[in-house]
């Protein structure tokens, strides 16, 4: 399991930049990041090179800022990776909350999960052979 960095932000112009630029100013680099819309506030979730020093550069600057624990997993990038991973989740109960990725030139996938039994997950997804990342370089 790795943390990622879920930032609390209104939806107004501007509030991303602010974000990224404080990331700049401590040379912290984002590795994987999403946002999610809920109307007037969003929330920032990424995964970077420095999480403490990120955590605490956006706290000193007012956001609000939570720390949260994911599984981030790398798969081949070929048709079918993620659903064996949705389905063996599935079967055994475990609810995916959230996920997002991306792909590298290596034909490889990183694929970020909330889930809701981490232990669990942590567990089916052994029993796959799927290789976990415990940081993202």
């Amino acid at each position: 399991m790795i943390k990622q960095i879920s930032v609390f932000v209104e939806n107004k112009p501007g509030r991303l930049a602010a974000i990224t630029e404080k990331l700049y100013e401590n040379n912290i680099n984002i590795r994987a990041f999403t946002i999610a819309e809920a109307g007037d506030f969003g929330i920032i979730r990424m995964v970077v090179d420095r999480t403490e020093e990120a955590y605490t550069a956006l706290k000193e600057a007012g956001f609000t800022v939570r720390l949260t624990n994911v599984i981030a997993v790398e798969v081949e990038d070929e048709p079918g990776s993620l659903h064996k991973i949705a389905k063996a989740l599935g079967d055994a109960g475990i609810n995916i909350e959230y996920v997002y990725a991306f792909t590298s030139e290596e034909h490889k996938a990183l694929i970020i999960f909330r889930v809701s039994d981490e232990e669990r997950a942590k567990n089916v997804l052994e029993n796959l052979g799927v290789l976990f990342k415990g940081e993202i370089k």
